[in-house]
């Protein structure tokens, strides 16, 4: 099976033996952040750090200064790595490693855009705003996510990209001193947490015939349980989720929502495509989504459809790490609709201490194309430790011989 390892250019820029060490894991291609959003990341082998702090969200290359002349809504510049270009330096040396190199960038999901420009950002129910989540219904955050991906995927020598988060985000986001486990959402309360109310999905709704404000006042009714502590758990799975949304707002004002953020989110993909594929003009250039099969989830693995999404791109990156449930539920859903040019793409977890499986990889990824995929992704080559790159040098090189059962 085809392999890539996930990279930031911080992990390969100032460490000379950084490319040819990802190369010699088995890998064939890396996928590297080209805009990503703030975190805080480890980098075991790094000769000048060990932990390198991304502030806020930012573009790891040079913007093109005259797309973005005069916009309120424009990437910001990194100042964490060294060098005006620190994507294409690294860029570089991965090639000269022999490695296919494709773009990584993340799209709806920017805490410095939605602290900036407030009105961007999801507002839920109770009318709090998500700053890292920008209501990708706004017309200003539409053009500025499909100009952005357009730069930022198609940069000088990569032969494809893979778009995270290019649909609606919510509450769920990881933030820092994360402190939202009090009560117990499960999948159907952070559905609702995450349902935006703001001026452009009110029309939205009203445009479908319903009463936005009514709507909004359902959704508080229905989670005045989950405050309560007195909710039924939801099964964890895709399709109990859904079930317990429509148990809890009513299946009329459920399909209301769904219609509204189903239309919206495939109109952004079919936009982001086509600018991608516009700036690349090369007919191989392949455009991958990070998705989930549950079209009500939200977050870096964007809920779809999988025959629209598969109608759009070129492919998905599927969410994989954990038992064989995990990859049942989100591999099969895909494959009826998928063509002879279509990458399913199942991505683990191959850093221990974030709850991967570098040790079982090798059994993980035979299981996962049995299902129908054709590729594997591991995230993430700059922060797994030495025995945990060991372990999936040793699962690909079982792969490779067809040694995995």
């Amino acid at each position: 099976m085809r392999a890539s390892a996930f990279v930031y250019p911080w992990d390969v820029v100032g460490d000379p033996d950084a490319a040819r060490r990802i190369a010699d894991l088995g890998v064939q291609q890396v996928t590297l952040a080209s805009a990503y959003h703030s975190t805080r990341a480890l980098t075991p082998r790094h000769p000048d750090h060990r932990v390198v702090t991304a502030r806020h969200a930012a573009v790891l290359y040079p913007p093109d200064a005259g797309r973005w002349q005069g916009r309120e809504l424009r990437p910001y510049r990194q100042s964490w790595v060294p060098g005006d270009d620190p994507y294409g330096e690294a860029a570089a040396a991965l090639a000269d490693a022999g490695l296919e190199v494709h773009t990584w960038v993340v799209l709806a999901h920017n805490s410095r855009l939605g602290e900036e420009h407030p009105s961007i950002a999801v507002r839920n129910a109770y009318g709090d705003r998500y700053p890292w989540a920008p209501c990708v219904a706004r017309p200003e955050v539409r053009a500025y996510l499909v100009d952005l991906a357009a730069e930022a995927a198609v940069r000088p020598g990569a032969k494809g990209t893979e778009l995270e988060s290019c649909g609606w985000y919510g509450l769920a986001h990881l933030h820092a001193h994360d402190k939202i486990g009090g009560a117990p959402l499960g999948g159907a309360g952070q559905y609702l947490m995450s349902l935006c109310f703001c001026d452009s999905c009110g029309a939205g709704y009203e445009g479908l015939g319903a009463d936005a404000e009514e709507l909004r006042r359902a959704v508080v009714r229905a989670l005045r349980p989950v405050w309560a502590g007195e909710t039924a758990a939801d099964g964890g799975d895709r399709a109990g989720e859904w079930a317990e949304a429509e148990k809890l707002i009513g299946a009329d004002r459920a399909a209301v929502f769904a219609a509204w953020r189903d239309r919206v989110a495939s109109s952004l993909r079919a936009e982001v495509v086509a600018a991608v594929r516009a700036a690349a003009a090369e007919t191989d250039f392949r455009v991958l989504l990070h998705a989930d099969p549950a079209p009500h989830r939200s977050g870096a693995n964007v809920g779809v459809d999988p025959a629209d999404v598969l109608a759009q791109a070129d492919g998905v990156v599927l969410p994989c790490t954990g038992g064989e449930a995990a990859r049942s539920a989100v591999l099969p859903p895909f494959v009826p609709h998928r063509s002879e040019r279509t990458v399913l793409a199942a991505n683990f977890t191959v850093v221990t201490g974030m709850g991967g499986s570098p040790a079982t990889l090798a059994r993980d990824a035979a299981h996962a194309a049995r299902l129908g995929a054709d590729e594997i992704r591991l995230y993430h080559a700059g922060l797994a430790s030495d025995q945990d790159l060991a372990a999936v040098r040793t699962a690909l090189t079982e792969l490779s011989r067809g040694r995995a059962s």
